[in-house]
């Protein structure tokens, strides 16, 4: 990887609030927001898998760590009185597809009353300038046609998760027009939901998603299970969309009203949109040795998925200048190595 980014130092010295800090992309971002010098106070119910790269770099003992349902309300709130943050970011989730049909109740609750709770949470806060959401790049509604979607395009459904938060993104826009914006239409505080692509890399040990499930199989010798093959995603390295996250906190610092709005952030090469399947070979490829198979059942078949979604990333990379770093061969590269040390 390149140097990372200082982003200017803005945050350097000030209170980030983070929600789902304990998960992968919460640990990455936390991390890389203390590196930074930012005084990081997480908020999450728990550490979501065992192993966890929060336990493993000892996260809690280098932030302020708040253990707390993003469904509280009234607990959220206090925190967030509590320690007055400058900056927020919310990655707290439900975020498995698949979860979604077996507890869509606790799926909707959590993805959409949860981003209701935070942003109602920061409604009456003055120390709040920035507040970043992180949605998901299965927003819209999907034809599964050879397109890449926009900002602009439909949003949508089919399955709970999807739904949900294709709902947490107008609760974020009617927000942002109710109560973030004044008179004269000048917005008080950035508020922006980030749509990202597919993320891979070190310290996920999710259930349910490629790389650990590639991992877990390869370290038992046993073939990777996948269950559709054929699907085709916009795969990119965690780090990239999280510099896309600060780079964007970073602007509607400066110019809240311009900035507040939804982002995609995929991959920038098409090459790096591929099959599963050629994921896991390339993850195969790298590890030296392995075999994955098909497992694919009837009822997998029943909990629909989509086969084919793309993301256009072009105004993320006009606007903020922000561009995914590492190719997919590079980033499986990273991933593994992660996972191999």
């Amino acid at each position: 990887m390149n140097s990372p980014e200082t982003f200017d130092n803005i945050f350097s010295g000030k209170t980030v609030f983070v929600t789902g800090h304990t998960g992968f992309i919460g640990t990455w971002l936390s991390f890389w927001l203390k590196s930074l010098g930012a005084n990081v106070v997480g908020y999450s119910i728990d550490i979501p898998t065992k192993p966890s790269m929060f336990e493993v770099i000892e996260l809690k003992n280098h932030i302020t760590h708040i253990t707390g349902d993003i469904n509280n309300l009234e607990k959220l709130q206090d925190s967030i009185d509590e320690c007055k943050p400058s900056f927020v970011f919310h990655l707290a989730a439900q975020p498995l597809v698949r979860t979604s049909y077996e507890k869509p109740i606790e799926t909707l609750q959590t993805n959409i009353m949860g981003t209701v709770n935070l942003l109602e949470s920061i409604r009456n806060m003055p120390s709040v300038r920035s507040c970043v959401l992180m949605t998901t790049d299965k927003v819209y509604k999907n034809f599964e046609k050879n397109y890449a979607y926009n900002e602009d395009d439909h949003l949508g459904g089919y399955d709970p998760y999807s739904t949900s938060k294709a709902s947490a993104e107008l609760v974020i826009a009617s927000y942002t027009n109710s109560f973030f914006k004044s008179s004269n239409n000048e917005s008080k505080i950035g508020i922006a939901s980030v749509r990202a692509g597919n993320v891979i890399g070190g310290g996920d040990w999710g259930n349910d998603r490629i790389i650990p499930d590639c991992v877990r199989a390869l370290i038992s010798r046993k073939k990777i299970p996948i269950r559709n093959p054929e699907h085709v995603r916009p795969f990119q390295y965690i780090l990239d969309p999280i510099n896309g996250m600060l780079k964007l906190s970073q602007k509607m610092w400066n110019e809240p009203a311009f900035f507040s709005t939804s982002w995609n952030m995929g991959p920038e090469n098409s090459k790096d949109v591929i099959q599963v399947k050629q994921l896991v070979n390339e993850v195969i490829k790298k590890w030296g040795y392995g075999e994955w198979q098909d497992v694919c059942t009837l009822n997998d078949e029943a909990k629909h998925e989509a086969k084919l979604l793309m993301l256009d990333s072009s105004k993320s990379k006009k606007i903020l200048n922000w561009n995914t770093i590492l190719s997919i061969e590079e980033a499986v590269h990273e991933t593994i190595s992660w996972y191999a040390s």
